[in-house]
Formats: C-alpha cells, sequence, structure tokens
C-alpha cells in the first residue's frame, strides 16, 4: 500500500455538507417554554423517526424537554415545550 498526503484542496466532496433536516433542528432551538408549538408535516413513519431522534439528540445535548405529539392521519407532528 502506497500512502501520500495531499492539501485538503485537493480533495473532492461529493456529499453536501447540509442536513434536509436543518429547517427543523433551527425551529426547534428557537421553541420556548409555553410558547408556540411547531407542526411538521412527515411522509412516513421512517421520517418521523429521524425527526424525533434529531429533536431527543438536541434535548440530550441542549437539557431542553421537547416534547412531541403526532396526528397520524394527517400526517403531522407537534413539537413543543411544556
Amino acid at each position: 500500500m502506497k500512502v501520500k498526503i495531499v492539501p485538503k484542496s485537493k480533495v473532492k466532496v461529493s456529499r453536501s455538507s447540509t442536513s434536509k433536516y436543518q429547517p427543523l433542528i433551527d425551529s426547534v432551538k428557537k421553541l420556548k417554554a409555553g410558547g408556540d408549538a411547531l407542526k411538521v408535516k412527515y411522509s412516513d413513519e421512517r421520517e418521523l423517526n429521524s425527526m424525533r431522534n434529531i429533536v431527543y439528540t438536541i434535548n440530550r445535548e441542549e437539557g431542553k424537554k421537547i416534547k412531541s405529539n403526532k396526528d397520524a392521519g394527517n400526517k403531522i407532528v407537534y413539537f413543543y415545550i411544556e
């Protein structure tokens, strides 16, 4: 095996570094206790689980108590802080 160090500028990035959930992350961080709830539409249960994982990770990292309720019939989830 041959190893060579090259400048980082020569490495081509094929993936975007932004998350498709970035608007959700930004909005969740703005939630305040007793304030408004965040209403988010989802397409399937897998997407819902991903969104909840992101929000609960924010809970752990920032010490918040963000909760969620879903309206399964309309495929909407609400995030809020009591």
